[in-house]
């Protein structure tokens, strides 16, 4: 009766139940798969829904920054803004910066590096005592720092070539962990590139 008094079809969607879960489900992994058109329908099947906007937009930032990453770390940029904007324009007019948020997420190169890197750190975190941070990285900006030994020996990166010179920075015991491990998808090159670069410096030193 009420959606014939606001000429407006109903459609099946219960912010509680299976049909919620089962849309925002659809709707990540759209833009996880790379599929603009269904990641978009799925955004206008929310908003026609009356969904909240927020937390729409909180599902983009997620994906932003869990499947598309260091691919492209504009898409979290992008994600962000368009949270900002939808919340301040509000409906009908948020659905425009979601929507170009959506679109460029889903169509973003994808890496999950980032969420692998966090996960694997926090795991070491969790179950391995809690080493001390190396002499030469703590903190030297109080008096009696030298006597204690802080600070000593600490190499500052932008006085080498490159900015760059190599020094222990994880704890005594962790030296050899390597969290994140990049995969060369899109912006994630460059990266991988000039990791290899300052490496192939410091074998040569």
């Amino acid at each position: 009766m009420a959606s014939e008094c606001i000429q407006k079809r109903a459609v099946r969607y219960d912010k509680d139940g299976d049909n919620h879960y089962d849309t925002i489900s659809a709707f990540i992994k759209s833009m996880r798969g790379s599929d603009p058109d269904a990641a978009v329908y799925y955004l206008a099947r929310m908003l026609y829904a009356g969904e909240d906007i927020k937390f729409i937009a909180r599902r983009v930032m997620i994906c932003a920054a869990e499947d598309v990453g260091m691919a492209d770390p504009n898409a979290l940029n992008v994600a962000v803004s368009a949270a900002l904007a939808a919340e301040r324009l509000g409906m009908p007019e948020a659905k425009i910066p979601l929507s170009e948020a959506v679109i460029y997420v889903a169509t973003a190169p994808k890496s999950n590096t980032s969420c692998l890197a966090i996960d694997r750190a926090y795991e070491t975190v969790r179950n391995t005592k809690t080493e001390q941070v190396p002499a030469h990285l703590q903190d030297s900006h109080y008096k009696s720092s030298p006597k204690l030994g802080r600070g000593i020996g600490y190499k500052y990166a932008h006085d080498y070539p490159m900015h760059y010179v190599k020094q222990q920075y994880l704890p005594d015991g962790l030296t050899e962990m390597r969290f994140y491990k990049p995969d060369g998808m899109g912006y994630e090159k460059q990266v991988m590139e000039y990791l290899d670069k300052i490496k192939n410096q410091e074998d040569q030193i």
